[in-house]
């Protein structure tokens, strides 16, 4: 071997042993839930039951399909809830739940990881599918947050689908009200209570003054949501319902809440929530599991799991899907259920409903 060929091997050599080691790229990854809340098996059929799981796999695997064909996790995320939105089985788009004025206020956000962009709408009452709504504002507008009237013509500029409010009537959700208003007039004492005290206050009220005994948990929740990976490494996140049950006053919850109900940051971990808005705007749920992560160096997971069971000790319930920017995907509720489901690449499928369904 010559002098010159021995020195750049040599060189070769060197700079090799210098070059850093290049980290496995994470592999590809959907979540989705369907909202949390008095999910009891007992009172489930079997139909139902498989009504429910079909249409949480077909979000979740047609979400995923968009990621393997190397879309981004942007369009993964709001292909998999036009899926939920576009379902009667959940409390967003057709199957939003009634205000107490029986119409039907729907709101979405959606928020990307990378440039922490993010879009939201409230309060609509004429747009198809809200999530789509939501993405035009952070991508097509120089707002964040827009409510009312005044997103509907956003939509409307937009050439976005529109419906008649009466596209979302469900006789399911027509029955919920009734019930929800017979209570409301029953029990109006403990109702305003959990509405207007503060949550330590409320927590420490006598159990037979709570309105949780009675108040059943679907009528403060039921939201729909998805985050995913793509292959670029970008983490989304997008939630989108019709609110609370026999809501007044044009009432908005957390999911549209950007920190709240929804949030996004590939530098932590992204996050879709469903519970009692209330509760979760209070506590900044999904901002403070992404803090957690980013500052306290726990896991994704972790973070979720302390910040439900906290949420619980003060009088809220519901749960959060996350996922990180390694592709872990979980989840984490207090409730007895949650609609859920998850495809990260190279794992099958996983479609639960109850709390004993496994144990992630």
């Amino acid at each position: 071997m010559s002098k010159s060929y021995l020195k750049l091997f040599v060189l070769s050599f060197a700079l090799a042993a210098q070059a850093p080691a290049f980290s496995k790229a994470p592999p590809i990854a959907i979540i989705i839930h369907g909202g949390a809340g008095t999910i009891n098996q007992a009172h489930m059929t079997p139909k139902q039951q498989a009504e429910y799981e079909a249409t949480l796999t077909m979000a979740v695997e047609r979400g995923y399909q968009v990621l393997a064909n190397g879309g981004s996790s942007l369009l993964a995320v709001t292909t998999a809830i036009e899926i939920l939105e576009n379902s009667p089985l959940f409390n967003a788009g057709k199957g939003a739940v009634y205000t107490d004025a029986e119409t039907h206020e729907l709101d979405a956000s959606i928020m990307r990881g990378d440039t922490l962009a993010a879009g939201a709408v409230a309060g609509v009452t004429i747009v198809k599918n809200p999530i789509h709504l939501a993405v035009a504002v952070m991508e097509k507008s120089e707002h964040v947050f827009l409510a009312g009237k005044g997103a509907e013509q956003f939509a409307k500029e937009q050439q976005l689908a529109l419906v008649d409010n009466h596209y979302f009537d469900t006789q399911f959700r027509y029955e919920q009200l009734k019930k929800a208003k017979a209570l409301q007039k029953e029990k109006p004492k403990q109702i305003a209570a959990h509405s207007l005290l503060g949550e330590h206050q409320f927590a420490q009220m006598p159990q037979s003054q709570r309105l949780q005994q009675d108040w059943p948990a679907e009528f403060n929740m039921g939201t729909v949501g998805a985050i995913a990976i793509d292959r670029s490494g970008n983490l989304v996140a997008g939630t989108s319902t019709g609110g609370m049950t026999a809501k007044k006053y044009g009432r908005i919850g957390d999911s549209p809440v950007i920190g709240a109900g929804n949030y996004a940051n590939n530098q932590s971990c992204a996050v879709s929530a469903t519970g009692h808005g209330e509760f979760f705007i209070r506590y900044q749920v999904a901002a403070d599991i992404c803090a957690r992560v980013k500052y306290q160096k726990i896991s994704a997971k972790t973070a979720a799991d302390q910040v439900i069971a906290e949420l619980k000790t003060v009088g809220g319930t519901g749960g959060v899907i996350v996922l990180d920017p390694q592709g872990n995907a979980s989840w984490s509720f207090n409730t007895e259920g949650m609609y859920r489901a998850k495809k990260v690449e190279g794992e099958p499928i996983e479609v639960a409903i109850f709390a004993d369904d496994e144990a992630n």
